[in-house]
């Protein structure tokens, strides 16, 4: 283990993980995260009974929980020597082993049901989305010009504000040690959680919190992205501030976002609440948010939509090594 721990810590969290109800809980929540309902779903056991066994892993250093709404959620702790233990524990339990593989079973149907609700999600907006994606290069195009631009990797963190569908995350996963997505919707939260239920998103968390309220620590994140959200937003200089706060020195900030342009119906219709983002007030922003621009790239729409078509824009931006 690269981490150390102390003699009483140590204790703590063997103490902690010798039951075989808290054994079970390591090993479901090696696979995802899950909150205090899922688990007791899983596990067959009171919520009350339960609550306790996850208070004694938490505090353990074991766990971590965070609060979503009214959901209280938990994954394993992602950092630290109680964090490393807490993976190592969780690898070294048998699949094959009856209570086990019952969880994992049951696990896997809830992780199943997340993707069925986040497929039932894009079913019911396709139509909304596909009006707005037929305005505009294609989405590969503007993925490939996104993955051109950060770069190979690999990041240690890399934080996706806005997430959304969180498919962001599952662009950038590959070349990130850790992910997170935030976003300020919890609807939004649960379908991302559906698309990324599967293994190789298991390094991916998930955050509800608002873009200029990140809940990261100064210097966290080694890239960010911020994908098609800033017309959203009301206060989208504030929210390039708070990315900048969380980015750490020499780390870079994509953002993509539509040049200006005059659809009036994205804001009717769409909730737009910028028809567009005008170059000079990019560069503007992100020189009050301490961030060099990098690069700047634009795709421009299919010739044949002319001016009913929508220019992508990409910004590239850096904060200055100390």
């Amino acid at each position: 283990m690269a981490a150390s721990m102390g003699m009483e810590e140590m204790l703590t969290a063997l103490k902690a993980a010798a039951e075989i109800t808290r054994l079970r809980l390591l090993f479901i929540l090696s696979h995802g995260e899950f909150n205090v309902t899922e688990l007791t779903q899983i596990l067959d056991q009171s919520q009350p009974r339960l609550s306790r066994h996850l208070k004694l892993l938490s505090e353990a250093g074991l766990l971590e929980r965070y609060r979503e709404g009214s959901w209280v959620i938990f994954r394993l702790r992602e950092d630290g020597a109680a964090g490393e233990l807490a993976r190592l524990i969780a690898a070294r339990l048998d699949e094959a082993d009856a209570d086990f593989a019952a969880d994992l079973a049951k696990a896997r149907d809830i992780l199943a049901r997340r993707r069925e609700k986040a497929e039932a999600y894009f079913a019911a907006v396709a139509q909304e989305w596909d009006r707005i994606r037929s305005l505009h290069v294609a989405e590969d195009e503007v993925e490939a010009a996104m993955r051109a631009l950060a770069g190979g990797g690999p990041f240690g963190l890399h934080l996706d504000i806005g997430t959304g569908t969180g498919r962001m995350l599952e662009l950038f996963a590959p070349l990130a040690r850790e992910s997170i997505g935030i976003d300020s919707s919890r609807a939004m939260l649960n379908v991302a959680r559906g698309r990324l239920a599967a293994p190789e998103y298991a390094h991916v968390r998930l955050r509800l919190a608002e873009a200029t309220a990140l809940p990261l620590e100064d210097g966290a994140a080694d890239f960010i992205t911020i994908h098609q959200v800033l017309h959203y937003l009301d206060r989208p200089a504030q929210a390039l501030r708070e990315a900048s706060r969380v980015l750490k020195p020499g780390g870079r900030l994509l953002v993509v976002d539509f040049a200006p342009h005059e659809l009036e119906f994205l804001r009717e219709e769409c909730a737009h609440m910028r028809l567009g983002i005008p170059e000079a007030d990019m560069v503007r922003w992100l020189e009050r948010a301490g961030l060099a621009l990098h690069e700047q790239r634009q795709l421009a729409p299919p010739a044949a939509l002319g001016e009913r078509g929508l220019t992508v824009s990409l910004w590239l931006a850096e904060k200055p090594a100390v």
